[in-house]
This record gives structure tokens, C-alpha cells and sequence, in this order.
């Protein structure tokens, strides 16, 4: 088998609208941190694939937590029977997000899933039309979840009829806690606090640019919403279970979420999603949002898997002090390398933007692409995000150690430096468009 052919393949039997590819990345296997490339090749994965491979790739652990729940496999749902790993999932869960009352979960299998289902029930449990929404910010990909995004990829979907959307502050940019905040006010002002159900917010901006807000702007979010009645819905698919060095993100300004969703990591690369909320929401109706497969055996274990695992390796802490070592690095970097405009991130969650000019802050999106490609060459693997493309963003896996930190940060400064001196060539990026 060749790389070469797997991608002709790949062209002539895969839609395009399920593609969204930086390079003539493969994949055939993977062990730890590395992505075994159908050309035989061991490439570190930054990316963790989207942040989905929190364990890394082939976990002894997870491995067999998932052998065994499909050689005696307990049924294929939870929608009509119940199912003990789906509820020690639950159990798991609702020990480790912090809330008040009675909490019930909801199983999925993916972010874009438990978004739109939690936004359903909210609306429903409260009873009011509108939703705030940040400019930038992408909630899933399936219609409803897409309804209730900002993100610029995804002006071609329907937007959810009461989305009213406000700017994220994007320190790097000049964005203060006190000017979102304001623009909140005007927002809540203009359309009546009443009529909001609930504010949909991720602790950081992830797919809009790996934003992390300034102080004291999720802690005011969170006494508006409580000042009125609206509902707080923290999104932790991408950088909740340990990423950025607590469980949850949102811990880092010490708030409690009314509503918290997660996915991707939380399965540790099977199709897991989960969202923890308040009984009245929660059980709003019946039969509400179901899913025939959700909460099966295999993809509970393997959530199981993970959470053991995190605690066991003592994940959340590890992507602390691996976090501090990658910023750091990057940061060092940056001392050499023109087109770093900005390293930001908390944890093992850490974007990388690329500006032409550091004056202007012109996006280097074209050169993002090239040193992506250009980093794959040299055996590290990555993608951007950002409204323009032009932000590196790096989620390994949580069990990354800190010689392939270094082995990282070494490449992606020799890539960076290949693009700067002109030696990565247009042709390169040819079909590789990003968002």
C-alpha cells in the first residue's frame, strides 16, 4: 500500500463535504503520539486528530476496556433497555462537573450532537426564544448545532431564528473582558434579558482561533446569566477531560456552567459525547433527543477507559506542565521567527498565530498552509483554525512526553523557517484550502 494510492482512493470514493484535509496526511496505524503513515512513515501527531486521541493511539487500557465490551457485547443502546457501563459513564461524570441541584446526563456521540440536543432542551425546559451566541465560535457540524455556531465557515447553514450574536474578546486584538461585556449588555437591552434561554460560550474560542478570553470575562458572563435567569452552556468538546490542565476549562475562572457539553477526547477516538444539565432540562420530555446507538456498551467503556486512565496518568496535570513546555518553546521561537505574531493557550489547548506584519496583524494564511505541509515533510503533524487560517493549532495527546514536546517545537520552528526563506513552493498547498 502507498500514500500515493490511498489518496487517489480516497479522491475517487469520499465526498468532499466530509473533508476538511491541510496536506497528504495517511494514516494506517498509530502508537502513543505518532500516526503511522501508509508510506511506513512515524509522524508525532500535534493535533491528536482534532483532539479526539486524548490517550494517544493504540492505549492498552482502552483497548481492552473496548475488546471486552464488544466480545460480550450488553446490547447496542440504552434508548429502550438500561446498560451499566452507560450509567457508571454518567455516574463518572456527574462526580466531576461541579453544579448545584439535581444533574442528569445525556450520551451522544459527538460534540456537534450534544450541543444541538442540549440547546433543545433548554428552549423547551425554558421556554424563551433567543440564544447568545459568539461571533467566531463553531458548535458542531449537523444542522441544529450549525444554527447556533458563528463561525465564517458555516454562513451556508441556517441560523437558529433567536441566535443573537456578540463579539469574543480576542485579547491579541485588542479585545477586553469590559467591551464584550458591554456589548452583552447592549445585547440583553435590546432584545429583553427575559427572552434569552441560555448563552452558549466556549472557555476557549477553539475552532475561531484557540482564543483564550481575558480575566474576569467568563466570571461576568456567568453573573449576567444568573442575574436573569438565562442558562450558561460551557462547551468543553475540544478542550475539556484534562486539556487545558483542570477537567474543565471553565474551572480557570472558577464559574459553574449550568450546562456543560463535551465530545471528542471524552471517548478517546470512538464516538462518544456527552452533556450534563439540570433535571427541568434534562427530563423536559420524553423521547426528546434520542439516538438509537448512544450510550452503547463499547463507546461507554471506552469513556470509562479514559477517565480511569486520566486519573491514573494523572493527565490533567501532565497537560499542565507539557502545555508550559510547548508554549514555552514556541515562545522562543517567536524571538527568531518573524510570522509568530502570538503563542496563547492554556494546557495542551495552544494556538500559534501567524501574521505577515506584527504591526498590522495581517493573517499569514497562505503561509499557515505551507507550514503545515512543510512540517509533515519534516515528520510532525498539525492543522490551523481561525477565521482567516491562520492560527497553528497544537492538542496532542494528553500522554505526549516532553521529548516529543521538544521534538515538536524543533520542527515546527525549521518549518516556519522553510516557509519564511521561500522554499516551500505554492504547488504544495494545491488543494489543501483549509476552512
Amino acid at each position: 500500500m502507498s500514500a500515493s494510492s490511498l489518496l487517489e482512493r480516497d479522491a475517487r470514493t469520499i465526498g468532499a463535504i466530509e473533508k476538511l484535509r491541510f496536506s497528504p496526511l495517511t494514516a494506517v496505524g498509530g502508537e502513543g503520539s505518532e500516526l503511522i503513515t501508509a508510506d511506513g512513515r512515524r509522524v508525532l501527531d500535534m493535533s491528536a486528530t482534532w483532539g479526539a486521541a486524548s490517550l494517544g493511539y493504540s492505549d492498552p487500557v482502552l483497548a481492552r476496556a473496548v475488546a471486552e465490551a464488544a466480545s460480550g457485547m450488553a446490547g447496542a443502546s440504552i434508548l429502550s433497555s438500561v446498560g451499566e457501563p452507560a450509567l457508571c459513564f454518567a455516574e463518572e461524570l456527574l462526580a466531576r462537573v461541579p453544579g448545584e441541584g439535581e444533574r442528569k446526563v445525556w450520551l451522544g456521540h459527538s460534540g456537534s450532537d450534544a450541543n444541538e440536543a442540549a440547546v433543545r432542551a433548554i428552549e423547551v425546559a425554558s421556554g424563551r426564544p433567543n440564544l447568545l451566541v459568539f461571533a467566531g465560535s463553531y458548535h458542531g457540524g449537523t444542522a441544529g448545532s450549525m444554527a447556533v455556531s458563528g463561525h465564517p465557515s458555516q454562513e451556508h447553514a441556517q441560523a437558529h431564528p433567536g441566535r443573537v450574536l456578540v463579539p469574543y474578546p480576542d485579547p491579541y486584538r485588542g479585545g477586553s473582558a469590559a467591551a464584550a461585556l458591554e456589548r452583552i449588555d447592549a445585547a440583553l437591552a435590546e432584545h429583553g434579558p427575559e427572552t434569552f434561554a441560555a448563552a452558549l460560550v466556549e472557555p476557549i474560542m477553539s475552532d475561531g482561533g484557540l482564543i483564550v478570553p481575558p480575566p474576569g470575562f467568563l466570571a461576568g458572563l456567568a453573573e449576567r446569566c444568573r442575574a436573569h435567569g438565562i442558562l450558561l452552556l460551557c462547551d468543553e468538546v475540544k478542550v475539556g477531560v484534562g486539556r487545558t490542565g483542570t477537567f474543565s476549562a471553565f474551572a480557570a475562572e472558577g464559574i459553574e456552567p449550568d450546562v456543560v457539553t463535551f465530545g471528542k477526547g471524552i471517548g478517546g477516538g470512538l464516538p462518544l459525547s456527552a452533556v450534563v444539565g439540570p433535571a427541568p432540562v434534562m427530563d423536559c420530555a420524553n423521547s426528546f433527543a434520542i439516538l438509537t446507538t448512544a450510550g452503547n456498551a463499547v463507546c461507554a467503556s471506552a469513556g470509562l477507559a479514559v477517565l480511569a486512565r486520566s486519573d491514573e496518568l494523572g493527565l490533567a496535570e501532565r497537560a499542565a506542565e507539557r502545555g508550559a513546555q510547548l508554549a514555552a518553546g514556541l515562545r522562543e521561537q517567536a524571538l527568531e521567527r518573524e510570522l509568530i505574531g502570538d503563542v496563547r493557550g492554556r494546557g495542551l489547548a495552544l494556538g500559534v498565530e501567524l501574521v505577515r506584519d506584527r504591526t498590522s496583524l495581517e493573517p499569514a494564511s497562505t503561509e499557515a498552509a505551507k507550514t503545515i505541509v512543510r512540517a509533515l515533510e519534516l515528520g510532525v503533524a498539525f492543522f490551523c483554525v481561525g477565521p482567516e487560517s491562520s492560527v497553528l493549532e497544537l492538542t496532542p495527546p494528553l500522554t505526549i512526553s516532553a521529548a516529543e514536546v521538544d521534538r515538536a517545537v524543533e520542527v515546527i520552528g525549521a518549518a516556519l523557517a522553510d516557509v519564511e526563506a521561500g522554499r516551500v513552493a505554492d504547488a504544495a498547498i494545491a488543494g489543501y484550502a483549509g476552512w
